[in-house]
């Protein structure tokens, strides 16, 4: 771990450097910083250094910017080939509802789980994170104290990160005839926004600035008038970027549909909601597309706004989704920055997918790059939160980088390393990663983190959870009803 006071030298193979607004390659370069900041990157660094450290064949990049970033144990699994939802817990039944929602995990263990996907982040060369986790788990929204508990978890891991507690004041819950009514409390919502915001207010700015803060509403379809009017109005005073998770899904689209008679995208114009610091992660269900045919403003007026699409390409191809399409956004003017919403948190297989996704759904290759992913995944998110100092090597930006290793000999051949990392690599190659100006991953190893201990930790939580399924499932059938296997499992006789 460097000393604040020394300054150091980074060189490797490769170098993305940063000039005129736009990304650039040096090979052989070299990357200067003390006390947190760079202060030279290029060729020949003419003044004194405390330290030299050549990472070889490796390319020393800026650090990820996760505007989604997982912060508690991924239960896509437990979804991915379980349907349809509603049948399988991921929509409370009245009968758990009426019961009285409960907390299904212990505080210690939704601060622990937060630690573990911190962790996980800086392991897929994230250096800097937006948190979001599910309410499917919770008895109504996030903690303050469970946040304040991931401020310190992000401060001793030395992750760079915005935090807020998420808040609504809706549900959707299944009747028993198998339809989805909507319960709201509303009083409840905003009390839960009023808490976010004191937090705000407390938390902004501490350890040294690497804790950040934001406002998080959860899904729009959760949300009432009054709550995203309060929301907006205090995000502007407070100066702090909004996430509300929109335009991501067909039930969103035909609730909000049902109760404002018009798109999410619109109703949130109607409230002027939106804002150059506002953060719409999914943005695949917009009008028109092949999800919500026919005529809509939507792309329009988020262009027009500025508001930012947060796109996740993993999860949403998972499940089928995907942007209409990432060139096209581009090519409207749409300000896009990258998150990963699920796990593993690679960022890496996430540009990927996106590539794929968008080439697939234009029909031909040429319409995007490498770059213009890898443009999203850090510039475009140091965009979104009005950060300039954030997603580039230059001088005066923080020192947030990662250094990839290029000599895997699973990688394959290196022309261009950027095109290879969006062919070969993967998060695991991610080697060592500073953030602001502290090796917090050095060879893969994270100070303070027994990586075999924190997987048997939350696997075992992760199990806890499976065993209370049954009860918030509709039916509340048995857990080996609700799971299915990819194969018929055969039990180990007894002796």
């Amino acid at each position: 771990m460097h000393s604040a006071s020394k300054r150091t030298l980074m060189t490797a193979a490769w170098v993305v450097g940063h000039e005129a607004g736009r990304h650039i390659l040096m090979p052989q370069g070299e990357v200067v910083y003390q006390d947190g900041e760079i202060l030279y990157v290029g060729h020949g660094f003419p003044g004194e250094v405390d330290e030299r450290i050549d990472c070889g064949q490796a390319l020393i990049a800026p650090g990820f910017i996760d505007l989604d970033a997982l912060s508690d144990l991924d239960t896509t699994i437990l979804s991915f080939d379980n349907h349809p939802a509603w049948r399988k817990g991921r929509v409370w039944p009245k009968s758990y509802m009426d019961a009285g929602p409960y907390e299904m995990y212990q505080p210690e263990e939704l601060v622990s789980q937060k630690r573990h996907a911190f962790g996980q982040l800086i392991r897929n060369g994230v250096t800097t994170a937006l948190p979001i986790a599910s309410l499917y788990y919770r008895e109504w929204g996030e903690t303050v104290e469970e946040f304040e508990g991931a401020a310190d978890a992000a401060a001793e891991l030395g992750l760079r990160i915005y935090l807020g507690p998420a808040y609504r004041t809706g549900n959707p819950y299944v009747l028993p005839d198998g339809s989805i009514g909507l319960f709201f409390d509303e009083q409840r919502g905003l009390q839960g926004l009023d808490d976010a915001i004191a937090f705000c207010g407390r938390m902004e700015g501490r350890h040294g600035g690497l804790v950040r803060t934001m406002l998080a509403p959860d899904r729009i379809e959760t949300c009432t008038v009054q709550l995203l009017r309060r929301t907006s109005a205090a995000a502007r005073e407070l100066g702090v970027p909004v996430r509300l998770h929109c335009s991501q899904g067909e039930f969103e689209r035909q609730t909000v549909s049902r109760l404002h008679g018009m798109s999410s995208v619109e109703w949130l114009e109607s409230l002027d909601f939106l804002t150059d610091r506002t953060l719409l992660p999914h943005g695949t269900h917009v009008s028109p597309s092949r999800f919500a045919p026919g005529p809509g403003r939507d792309l329009e007026i988020i262009t027009e706004r500025g508001a930012v699409i947060v796109h996740c390409p993993l999860v949403a191809a998972r499940f089928g989704n995907g942007l209409e399409s990432f060139a096209s956004y581009r090519a409207r003017g749409i300000r896009i920055g990258l998150g990963t919403d699920t796990s593993p948190p690679d960022m890496l297989l996430n540009m990927q997918i996106g590539l794929m996704v968008c080439r697939i759904a234009e029909g031909r290759a040429d319409v995007c790059r490498a770059e213009d992913y890898f443009d999203a995944a850090t510039l475009g998110g140091a965009d979104a939160l009005g950060r300039t100092d954030l997603g580039r090597l230059a001088p005066g930006c923080r020192a947030d980088l990662v250094v990839w290793d290029l000599a895997g000999p699973d990688l394959g051949q290196v022309i261009d390393p950027i095109q290879t990392l969006m062919i070969s690599a993967s998060g695991r190659d991610a080697r060592t990663v500073v953030i602001d100006g502290r090796t917090v991953m050095q060879e893969r190893q994270i100070p303070g983190i027994d990586h075999a201990a924190d997987a048997v930790r939350a696997q075992r939580q992760f199990e806890g959870l499976m065993q209370k399924y049954p009860q918030r499932t509709f039916g509340h059938p048995p857990a080996s009803e609700i799971f299915s296997s990819a194969y018929r499992v055969v039990q180990k006789s007894p002796a």
